[in-house]
């Protein structure tokens, strides 16, 4: 047993306090780039100011025999850009690979000043997170660290999602999780090979109308033109991440939309997302910045009724008809969620600002 108390002190001697709230700035989308990419490194200064995060990536879709450079790529960009008010992230190889440990020690020891969170691939209990904790505290002693690292762990198989609660509890540095819907698929053996969105396969049809024989007689025709409606492969998924993380005070995400050029469905997909409760989602290429930012910024009619909701519950006790529609308690702390989102996003951003009045 572990006393509850024993979670808010170092693992390390030396090594920084654990943090007792998660922080949450602007954090629509979370923006990859490949470090071992020199010509994407020479973009980061001009790309970092327009993301709220922008993470350094050492896994899936660098070659391994680019994996070394990934990592001198990732210690380059950290000790080089001024990153400003922009989060700056890294996700390393997984802890079953033979660069994971490396890419953990360059990462604090090298460019942990300048490092906010750490993503873990692949991560299926709390026993990863426990070993990840305890080598941060150890790697942050000996840099010497002042502010601790946070984790983010991705859920990309079924028994990560079957314990996605005990991961997301495992440490104070727990900063969030993403889903990661192409593994998790595979891992499942769903019959889809899309990265993340929808299958036209997954569908729900209407009932057949009903036809008159030949002999008078009324039948169903199961041949005759019926609507379908497709239907979203991940909402169970991420309706289940979404309770796990607010239940822990931490943040939760959607993770990649792999098809770049059909912005409408990955506009779609995101606003699932944000509708079901995640604060922000992967982008994959620039194109998907603006998504993010549209879909993750709450609308300015949204903001314009929460604020009138507010204004007219006084100290938001009781019940009121307001353009029609009822609004109560509930009613008010649902308004008070989109206003202090748009607050908050638009304090870095006066053009968002003037789109909501403020």
């Amino acid at each position: 047993m572990r006393p509850a108390k024993d979670f808010f002190r170092p693992l390390a001697v030396g090594a920084p306090a654990p943090v007792r709230e998660i922080p949450f700035p602007p954090s629509r989308m979370i923006h990859f780039f490949p470090a071992a990419n020199e010509k994407m490194r020479s973009k980061v200064p001009q790309i970092a100011p327009t993301v709220d995060i922008l993470l350094a990536n050492l896994e899936d879709g660098v070659p391994a025999d680019q994996k070394e450079a990934a990592r001198a790529g990732l210690v380059e960009v950290a000790q080089t850009v001024d990153f400003g008010a922009t989060q700056f992230w890294t996700r390393v190889n997984s802890l079953d690979s033979p660069w994971g440990l490396d890419d953990l020690t360059a990462a604090v020891l090298e460019a942990g000043e300048a490092l906010d969170v750490i993503m873990i691939p692949k991560v299926e209990g709390p026993e990863d997170i426990h070993y990840v904790d305890r080598l941060l505290a150890q790697l942050e002693a000996k840099a010497g660290l002042t502010k601790p690292i946070l984790v983010h762990a991705i859920l990309e198989t079924a028994r990560g999602m079957a314990n996605v609660e005990e991961i997301c509890a495992a440490s104070p540095r727990m900063q969030g999780l993403s889903l990661g819907p192409a593994d998790l698929a595979a891992n499942r053996r769903m019959k889809t090979t899309r990265v993340g969105g929808g299958h036209p396969g997954y569908l729900v049809r209407t009932d057949p109308p009903l036809a008159t024989q030949e002999d008078g007689t009324v039948e169903t025709d199961i041949n005759a033109d019926r609507t379908t409606y497709q239907q979203d492969l991940w909402h169970y998924t991420i309706a289940r991440m979404v309770d796990a993380c607010v239940m822990n005070g931490i943040l939760p995400f959607y993770g990649p939309f792999g098809d770049i050029k059909d912005t409408v469905a990955c506009e779609d997909q995101f606003r699932n997302a944000y509708l079901l409760g995640c604060v922000g989602a992967w982008s994959l290429h620039p194109v998907q910045i603006d998504v993010a930012k549209k879909v993750f910024s709450p609308d300015p009619t949204d903001v314009a009724h929460a604020q009138r909701v507010i204004a007219a519950m006084g100290d938001g006790t009781g019940a009121l008809m307001l353009d029609g529609k009822m609004e109560d308690d509930a009613s008010v702390k649902q308004c008070h969620v989109v206003v202090e989102l748009a607050k908050a996003l638009s304090a870095s951003d006066p053009e968002l600002a003037a789109s909501y009045g403020f």
